[in-house]
Order: structure tokens, then C-alpha cells, then sequence
């Protein structure tokens, strides 16, 4: 009684602790195609991805224990970078790994590598996820980058001039500084979520459905990296959509969101700003609205299928 499960769209529950704290677990698999890429690995990948879905449920990370599945033939060389790359994550966070399960399928019935863990943490007072009337929608920096990047190495562009430079790459890493932002503001965060998968459409979309609200978001607000950008209208695709690996979205009371944003920024967070507003609208709710450049509007359509396969 008193915590959360099988009714809340994440990958985690809470379970109360009799000092009035909260047990938070986590749990999810990875398997990202490429298993290598600019800017990581599944392991790196699975070691954040696991810190980050405990963040933003308010959570700070302690333990993890992981599950590797991989394929008969599976270069050892590789695997041993894939788990040096998920314990080093872990180490320099401070969470301890503390069990885990390795098993091999055979070649043909697997591919490549699937990693999966279990991620606990402690919370004085978990974050519900339930965005309320009034409240501005806050993103951490950039978004999208994960989802240009993997989207364009599966399409075979993994030589891509900003992508051989080093200016594109995953934006995959902890959120753990975000804790001491959500710890202090407490009160005024109402939710938070890192946008992977659909990326921030597929984030808004879900509290607007769920809550009955509209997302109301100022296009030119949203930060998304000039080669993010490019890339993403090259290929067609609404960099929204796009999967962030190292982001996350805040829905802040108002009256307190200045301070938060300024709190991000001192925390690291550079390029956290406001993006939008949650509004209520009979006609309208449950709808995510984009305000155009010159002053329009138009519907941020919920994703439909997947729009980069096997992202995280």
C-alpha cells in the first residue's frame, strides 16, 4: 500500500520503507543495433539507461544487477568491453553491481548481444509523473541525438561527416546530477521522464493522454543540435521523435520554474530551458499542440510503430 507498479507507465515501481522512504526498482533490457556505436555501447547504454529510469522517479541510484544473453560466437574481446564499459558506468556513479546472470543462445537464435538489469534506489519522495494544469514542461539540453545517431548507422551513414568528427554522437550518460534539481524542488516537480524510444513526442503525448491535458510546446524553444537538425530533414523524420539517451523532461509548477532551470544550469545542465506549458482544453485534451515559427499551431501526432528499431 502506498506505492506504485503495474498502474504507472514506466518501467519502475516504489515500494514504502517503514523510515517513510521509498524502495524504487527499476527494470529493462537493451538491445541496441548497432551494439557499438558513436558515443557508447549496449553496456554503457544499459549502466545509464538503468541510473536514469531511477532519477526520474525521483530515486538515488544504489545497486544493479544485469543479465547478458549472447550469441554462440559473440567475439570475447567485445564482450569484455561491453561489460568493463556497464561496471566503469556504474563505479564512477556510485552504484554497486551486485549480481547478475550470463547465458549463451545459439548462433542463429540470438543476435549479437541483449543485456538487462535490475536498478535500485531510494527516494524520500517519489516523483508520480502526473503533470498538472499550469505547469511548465522543462527540458534538460538537447534531444534527439541517440535516435540520429543510431538511425544513421543503421542506414549505413555511420561515416557522416559530423558523425567522423565527433560532433554527433549519442548523448548516452548518467543523469545522476540531476537528483540534487529534483531533491530541492521537491514540491514543484510534478513529473519527469527521459525521452527515450519516441523521444519528447512520445513523453508528451503520455502525460497528455493520461492526465486529459494538453501539451501546448514552442517549436523554436526545443533544443535540438544543428546536425540532429539536418540529418533528421535529410531522412524525413521530425527530430521529436527521436530517442535522447542522456535528457530528461520536467513538468514544473510555475511559479517555480525560473528557479529550476536556473538550478539545472548550475548543475551541468547548460542548455535547460522551458519548452511549453500544460493546459486544459475540453476540446482539445489529450492532444500535444506545437506553436509554430510564424505563430501557428499544429498537432504533435502521437508516434505510431516504431520509428528506429532496436534504439535501446
Amino acid at each position: 500500500a502506498g506505492g506504485v507498479g503495474r498502474d504507472w507507465p514506466a518501467d519502475g515501481a516504489t515500494v514504502p520503507l517503514p523510515d517513510g522512504t521509498h524502495l524504487v526498482v527499476s527494470v529493462d533490457s537493451y538491445t541496441v543495433n548497432p551494439p557499438f556505436f558513436p558515443g557508447g555501447n549496449i553496456g554503457s547504454l544499459a549502466a545509464a539507461g538503468t541510473i536514469n529510469d531511477l532519477v526520474v522517479m525521483g530515486a538515488r541510484p544504489v545497486a544493479a544487477l544485469d543479465t547478458i544473453v549472447v550469441e554462440e560466437g559473440f567475439p570475447l574481446s567485445q564482450l569484455e568491453e561491453i561489460v568493463e564499459s556497464m561496471v566503469s558506468t556504474f563505479e564512477k556513479e556510485g552504484v554497486a553491481l551486485i549480481g547478475g546472470d550470463f547465458k549463451v543462445m545459439p548462433k542463429g537464435q540470438l543476435d549479437k548481444v541483449v543485456v538487462t538489469t535490475v536498478g535500485l534506489g531510494v527516494a524520500r519522495r517519489p516523483i508520480v509523473d502526473k503533470p498538472k494544469p499550469g505547469d511548465m514542461l522543462v527540458v534538460t539540453g538537447p534531444v534527439g541525438d541517440h535516435g540520429a545517431v543510431i538511425l544513421l548507422v543503421q542506414m549505413g551513414l555511420g561515416g557522416a561527416e559530423e558523425i567522423s568528427q565527433g560532433l554527433l554522437r549519442s548523448d548516452s550518460k548518467p543523469l545522476t546530477r540531476l537528483l540534487s534539481v529534483l531533491e530541492k524542488h521537491a514540491d514543484s516537480v510534478h513529473a519527469a521522464r527521459d525521452p527515450t524510444r519516441s523521444g519528447l513526442a512520445g513523453i508528451l503525448s503520455e502525460w497528455a493522454r493520461s492526465t486529459g491535458t494538453i501539451m501546448v510546446v514552442d517549436s523554436e524553444s526545443v533544443p535540438v543540435r544543428e546536425p540532429v537538425k539536418r540529418y533528421a530533414e535529410m531522412l524525413g523524420v521530425d527530430p521529436l521523435y527521436l530517442a535522447s539517451e542522456g535528457a530528461a523532461v520536467l513538468s514544473v509548477e510555475p511559479g517555480s520554474a525560473d528557479a529550476v532551470v536556473e538550478d539545472l544550469r548550475a548543475a551541468g545542465f547548460e542548455e535547460a530551458r522551458v519548452i511549453g506549458e500544460v493546459r486544459v482544453s475540453e476540446k482539445f485534451k489529450g492532444l500535444v499542440v506545437l506553436r509554430t515559427p510564424v505563430g501557428g499551431h499544429r498537432i504533435l501526432e502521437p508516434p505510431r510503430g516504431v520509428l528506429v528499431p532496436r534504439i535501446c
